[in-house]
């Protein structure tokens, strides 16, 4: 069987290698643990480890694995990402340069935010290297960007593997502001191979009511087709413009009632949230397409319709919360924890600007109606016990 790396994977990945039965199909390797979180491995010890190791292809799931992966495939000739392509994906000020050249009636309007706000209130800011709307937030008023945090500890070890990577560390710092969206929310996946980009699937992606903060996932999408070709195209014209090929892309967009559907951001890695989906209507999962890829082969993803509806749904809480104890997650491998008992909310997972989230998993229905019952209904079955955090010191 050959031989393949999963850098710094998280513990997602272990659950959707087993779903999937990869580990009887290839000889794999984990190698680190995930890189985010205060007992993240030092990515230069990790990747001096992985260079070591006997290895036909390597992947990563989250950004700054994939980042380091593709330094790791491009040092030893493995198929996948270069380094450069992943760095300017992820770095949204380039991002948005090249997809403003590569479709312009898709990318808002954006500045890197200085002194002076670039455009009238309202508008939107976020990292210039991000992940999962950490630290995005509206802006209404001067007093808002007076109240924007500073760069946390991930993004030093992020500018760490950027420069590794060839890139500007000094460069991860700062906010991009844009011009506000409205629209429904969708995230198309799919890869590239050989210049070739093939779609995945597209998802739909619905927040809680009057926050920022998403609910669940609907696959599949309930977009019109039109509408579908209409991203399907941009993606198919912005991804191969970075320099992307050999690997898993999604791209998240807004599509309003009328008008061009615009780019949200583009991620240049497998959407392993989505993994269940599909394995659960397609039977067959996003992993095989990502390590088919990894080892130069074409995945070759053509799917029938699905016959029903399948949801990510996340369970989230609006207040900050002490956590006493959690439900047991270990029967269900369908289910993900994110939080631990004797901490606070605030002092652990990837939260958002206005929420925290407790637990992820996935439920079908044979309608879209049925199966967002079933994940609500299990979403308040949900044991956690949680105790009000103590108000802040006058």
């Amino acid at each position: 069987m050959r031989e393949i790396l999963v850098l710094a994977p998280q513990e997602r990945d272990r659950k959707a290698i087993d779903a999937a039965g990869l580990a009887d199909r290839y000889a794999l390797r984990l190698v680190g643990s995930d890189l985010d979180g205060s007992a993240a491995p030092d990515p230069v010890a990790l990747l001096a480890e992985a260079e070591r190791l006997p290895a036909a292809g390597v992947v990563a799931t989250k950004d700054a694995s994939a980042l380091l992966a593709s330094i790791l495939g491009s040092r030893r000739g493995l198929p996948g990402p270069r380094p450069e392509a992943v760095l300017a994906i992820q770095h949204k000020p380039t991002a948005r340069s090249v997809e403003q050249e590569a479709a312009p009636e898709a990318t808002p309007r954006f500045a890197v935010l200085g002194p002076e706000p670039p455009f009238p209130f309202p508008f939107f800011v976020k990292p210039v290297v991000g992940r999962l709307s950490q630290n995005a937030f509206r802006i209404d008023a001067e007093e808002d960007l007076r109240g924007l945090p500073g760069p946390g500890a991930d993004v030093g070890r992020y500018a760490e593997i950027a420069g590794l990577a060839g890139g500007d560390p000094a460069a991860v710092s700062g906010f991009l502001a844009e011009e506000l969206l409205a629209g429904a929310e969708v995230s198309l996946e799919g890869y590239v191979h050989r210049g070739r980009v093939t779609v995945v699937g597209i998802t739909d992606s619905v927040k809680y009511p009057g926050t920022l903060s998403f609910e669940r996932f609907e696959y599949p999408s309930a977009l019109p087709a039109e509408r579908q070709a209409e991203i399907a195209d941009v993606a198919a014209r912005v991804v191969p413009a970075f320099g992307f090929d050999d690997g898993f892309f999604n791209v998240e967009f807004v599509v309003p009632e009328s008008g061009p559907a615009q780019i949200i951001e583009v991620n240049a890695r497998i959407a392993s949230q989505f993994a269940p989906l599909l394995l659960g209507l397609h039977g067959r999962s996003s992993y095989d397409a990502l390590f088919q890829l990894a080892l130069g082969e074409d995945p070759r993803w053509s799917v029938e319709p699905p016959g029903g509806v399948a949801i990510s749904y996340a369970l989230r809480t609006f207040e900050d919360a002490f956590v006493a104890a959690v439900p047991e997650s270990d029967p269900d491998p369908d289910l993900e924890i994110l939080v631990r008992p004797g901490l606070h909310l605030s002092e652990q997972g990837v939260n958002d600007s206005q929420s925290y989230r407790l637990a992820i998993f996935t439920g079908f229905g044979e309608t879209r109606e049925e199966a967002v019952a079933r994940v609500r209904e299990r979403a308040a079955g949900l044991s956690f016990e949680l105790a009000p955090a103590p108000a802040p010191a006058p």
